[in-house]
């Protein structure tokens, strides 16, 4: 019996389906269909869903049970990773290299993965919300020169005071690693408790990330995306960030 998967509609505001009451289909998948406009988007985010497929599928839309979070006060760096950031001359940005980061997040080769789900489409939808204030990048670069290299960095949606990371990639060891915790850094300090991780995966849960049954992920995230918080450009707030900062023990 083939399944039947609730099709959106054109209206960029139409409704999605409730997760709870999707039944019969892959754990997490709500519905295929409609486009990836920015108000459909960030509707999407608000309610905890997130667009995921494949180049040749239709636009397929997510919600998982459990959820993958990571709390912005508990990004777990090693020791021996500290270590190295004592003496590193990395320093952290915001909204610098957002098309860069995207870019190398959809190169970036994934173990047990051929080719990328960030497609064209995908890669000019997210370009767009950046365009307006909602989403985001931290970029780590090799030095504080304006010509340095980007080593890592991480990408996202920010709505209120909740993150959605969408991706993050490293062209150095240690880059991505560096990106996640300056940017949790970052938040923890504005009072934003959780960066959405999506789905679990050894190399997050070594970051310490945790999961969290989706009922009790949709309430908080209900609250979070309502909270104050315009969209806008991080540049000037973030800084520059040298990532030694991150060596101290946490």
């Amino acid at each position: 019996m083939s399944l039947q998967i609730p099709w959106l509609d054109d209206d960029p505001d139409a409704p999605f389906p409730d997760p709870g009451a999707v039944r019969g289909l892959p754990d997490g998948l709500l519905a295929a269909g409609g486009d990836l406009s920015t108000t459909r988007l960030l509707n999407a985010y608000r309610q905890g869903i997130f667009p995921w497929y494949s180049e040749g599928q239709p636009i397929l839309w997510w919600s998982p049970d459990p959820r993958t979070v990571l709390r912005t006060d508990g990004v777990r760096l090693s020791r021996r990773f500290r270590r190295t950031l004592r003496s590193s001359p990395w320093v952290a940005r915001a909204d610098t290299a957002f098309e860069r980061v995207v870019a190398r997040c959809a190169d970036a080769p994934r173990p047990g993965q051929r080719g990328t789900w960030i497609t064209p489409a995908m890669r000019a939808a997210y370009q767009r919300l950046h365009a307006l204030g909602h989403a985001h990048s931290v970029e780590v670069y090799a030095g504080p020169e304006p010509d340095a290299a980007l080593v890592g960095g991480i990408y996202g949606v920010a709505i209120g005071r909740m993150f959605f990371g969408e991706s993050m990639f490293s062209d150095a060891s240690g880059g991505s690693k560096a990106a996640l915790a300056s940017l949790a850094a970052w938040l923890h300090a504005r009072g934003w408790p959780w960066i959405d991780a999506q789905v679990e995966s050894p190399h997050l849960l070594a970051l310490g990330a945790e999961t969290v049954p989706r009922a009790r992920f949709l309430d908080r995230v209900a609250a979070l995306a309502a909270a104050p918080g315009g969209p806008g450009r991080w540049t000037t707030a973030f800084g520059a960030r040298p990532v030694r900062q991150l060596a101290a023990p946490g």
